[in-house]
């Protein structure tokens, strides 16, 4: 059912008891995380890789929360040759569409 979210580590990280605490920072990760890095291309085109590094490394303990540990890994990897980044960022756009459905079916199932 998931690919890449695992609903497992979300609870690990966020207790089981709290429902609502879990909804809420599962859709801060969605409203934050998720579109901030969907937005790099503006930032490619501009040659800002000090924000797109910025970006990167505030998105992945998030990533870590979710257990999307690969895509943690496309972040690290981006992070260590923002300038040659601009391949592993298309892999990133294509799990973050992933991350983004899943995460809203992981909410509708809680």
């Amino acid at each position: 059912m998931y690919q890449i979210v695992v609903p497992q580590t979300i609870f690990q990280f966020f207790g089981e008891d709290d429902v609502e605490m879990i909804k809420e920072m599962v859709q801060i990760i969605i409203d934050t995380n998720i579109q901030d890095l969907k937005k790099l291309d503006e930032f490619y085109n501009d040659e800002n890789y000090d924000l797109i590094k910025r970006k990167c490394h505030k998105a992945k303990p998030s990533m870590s929360y979710i257990g999307a540990i690969q895509t943690r890994k496309l972040l690290e990897s981006i992070e260590e040759d923002l300038e040659n980044s601009q391949s592993t960022y298309e892999l990133l756009k294509s799990d973050l569409e992933i991350i983004e459905k899943e995460l809203k079916e992981f909410l509708n199932t809680l």
